[in-house]
């Protein structure tokens, strides 16, 4: 498996919208690229960060080549963001998350 951090300084003002596009543009992602989905967390420090998990490098490819999956989506989230600080990419060599969805739902 492989995965990617993803971290951005969001203007104040605009913590909700950027939230949103988040939300729409990683799930057309998940729907049409077939990624394994993605989290959104603010760190102590203040920075959005997001961890999103693919099959392998590969596997993420075709979505590097259509960015504008969702284009309101990510207008909302381009608006949003002062500084977006460069990815980190991982391989994954184990995993022991077992944990009920953050906000309740049955996940898929």
């Amino acid at each position: 498996m492989f995965a990617v951090i993803y971290r951005w300084r969001v203007r104040p003002d605009r913590e909700e919208a950027f939230v949103e596009g988040w939300r729409r543009v990683s799930g057309a992602v998940r729907d049409r690229f077939g990624s394994y989905g993605s989290r959104l967390h603010r760190s102590e420090d203040g920075l959005f960060v997001s961890y999103g998990r693919w099959p392998d490098r590969e596997a993420r490819e075709p979505y590097r080549q259509h960015l504008d999956v969702d284009p309101e989506g990510f207008r909302l989230m381009q608006e949003a963001i002062v500084e977006e600080l460069p990815e980190i990419r991982l391989s994954i060599l184990g995993d022991l998350l077992d944990e009920p969805d953050y906000f309740g739902r049955t996940r898929r």
